[in-house]
């Protein structure tokens, strides 16, 4: 494998954040996102179908939706994250049930991974993500993307 890529990654004081919930979560981000809600509102959110629904409705955050997970959200996340308009990504994932579309899901982790987007799948990821002092800084990076020849 062969590094392709040598741009750096800038990413504003404003971070364009994607927030998604497997069902049984959906309560904790909200919860989540209503503690945070002054330091959100200072960034760009978007979320799948219901999640960004019930955040915008429940704590009055601006939530870009796009559409529900397993209809294809999470693959629109992935895309809008490749191609380079997402910064962080808050999906508390549910460990325990099965999802029909888990697919989508490692699918979109490995996109965050690949376009070393922060990431964090539970509470204490994101509130060590919120806290950082990065969180509301200007940052660059150079993300290691590797594409096979």
């Amino acid at each position: 494998m062969e590094n392709t890529s040598t741009a750096v990654r800038a990413v504003g004081t404003a971070k364009h954040i994607a927030l998604i919930a497997h069902d049984n979560m959906k309560k904790g981000l909200i919860e989540w996102c209503a503690e945070h809600a002054q330091e959100l509102s200072r960034h760009f959110l978007c979320g799948t179908g219901t999640t960004a629904r019930l955040v915008a409705e429940k704590t009055g955050l601006p939530v870009k939706a796009y559409l529900s997970g397993p209809l294809g959200g999470d693959q629109q996340i992935g895309a809008r994250t490749a191609e380079g308009h997402i910064d962080i990504i808050i999906f508390f994932s549910d460990p325990l049930t099965a999802q029909p579309h888990d697919p989508d899901v490692k699918a979109l982790l490995r996109i965050a991974q690949v376009y070393d987007i922060p990431i964090a799948n539970n509470r204490a990821t994101a509130d060590y993500i919120i806290s950082s002092p990065l969180f509301g800084e200007s940052y660059s990076h150079q993300p290691h993307i590797f594409i096979k020849k």
